[in-house]
């Protein structure tokens, strides 16, 4: 992990020194730009392995510049927000963005979440190995060495995170995961008051499996669980 690429993406030049400080620090590389446009060029150009985004970008803003990115690759994507929203980070989320930080955030957390995202990907490419090579529920066909996804006979296209969500839920088949649990199984981390980026993604998955004999049953207070019917 160490050496690897992060492309920051800001026109606040404090905001990127201080990021770049930290990343490189801890044995990161890391280049930048301060326009949407770039960003995207960058990304081709680059091929970085992670980015970090800024919403409020000129030219093109960060959700565009998100929405374009995941049209074309999995690049881990983490967006900077300057208003402790909702809507700004469940619309990242929705464009398929891995995980937000909400400014002023601190360049330690920064790091942890670059660490746990660039581990869940790595963990995501490797071969299958000993696990199970298809998890079957009902209608529902998991094959986590091709990340293909089957239900009642129809292909799925999923995320990553949402694969690796749904992987998670069915292989903990009618067991309760809470929210922090399934943070730390997906994203690698379990960071207090993150839990909406589980919501958001249960949400898609929901879409996904509807008309389906397998669903996700929100146990309240807890988190979630696979049931089938």
């Amino acid at each position: 992990m160490s050496g690897e690429l992060i492309l920051l993406v800001d026109d606040e030049p404090h905001i990127v020194e201080l990021a770049r400080l930290y990343l490189e620090r801890d044995g990161f590389r890391t280049t930048s730009v301060g326009e949407g446009l770039a960003a995207l060029r960058a990304v081709e150009r680059e091929a970085p392995a992670l980015m970090v985004l800024d919403v409020m970008l000129p030219q093109l803003d960060g959700f565009e510049v998100c929405r374009r990115v995941r049209a074309a690759s999995d690049l881990p994507i983490i967006m900077l927000t300057a208003r402790d929203e909702d809507i700004d980070k469940i619309l990242g989320l929705e464009l398929g963005a891995d995980d937000y930080l909400t400014k002023p955030f601190n360049p330690r957390e920064l790091v942890a979440r670059v660490k746990a995202i660039l581990r869940r990907s790595e963990r995501a490419s490797r071969p299958a190995g000993g696990r199970e090579q298809r998890v079957r529920l009902a209608d529902l066909t998991i094959d986590p060495a091709s990340r293909e996804v089957t239900v009642a006979g129809r292909p799925a296209a999923l995320r990553t995170k949402e694969f690796d969500l749904l992987l998670a839920l069915a292989e903990n088949r009618g067991v309760v995961l809470s929210r922090e649990k399934l943070l730390d199984l997906v994203w690698g981390f379990d960071f207090a008051g993150q839990t909406r980026t589980v919501d958001v993604h249960v949400a898609h998955l929901r879409k996904i499996l509807a008309g389906g004999q397998v669903s996700i049953e929100t146990v309240t207070g807890i988190g979630y669980k696979l049931v089938v019917g």
